[in-house]
């Protein structure tokens, strides 16, 4: 379940950073290659943060 709330506030992140770089007429292609980064970034961090530790 968390892993589910870190990607819907990494999701209202990218939509502020759009928000934005619409505002300052970014071309719409940088917006969406920005667009791709974050999420994937956000995917990588969330996985990190809310996967459980390897028994040892």
């Amino acid at each position: 379940m968390s892993f589910g709330i870190y990607i819907v506030g990494f999701l209202i992140l990218i939509g502020g950073l759009i928000y934005a770089a619409t505002m300052l007429h970014i071309a719409g292609h940088w917006i969406v290659a920005g667009a791709i980064v974050l999420l994937g970034l956000a995917v990588l961090k969330g996985v990190q943060a809310t996967r459980g530790k390897d028994p040892s």
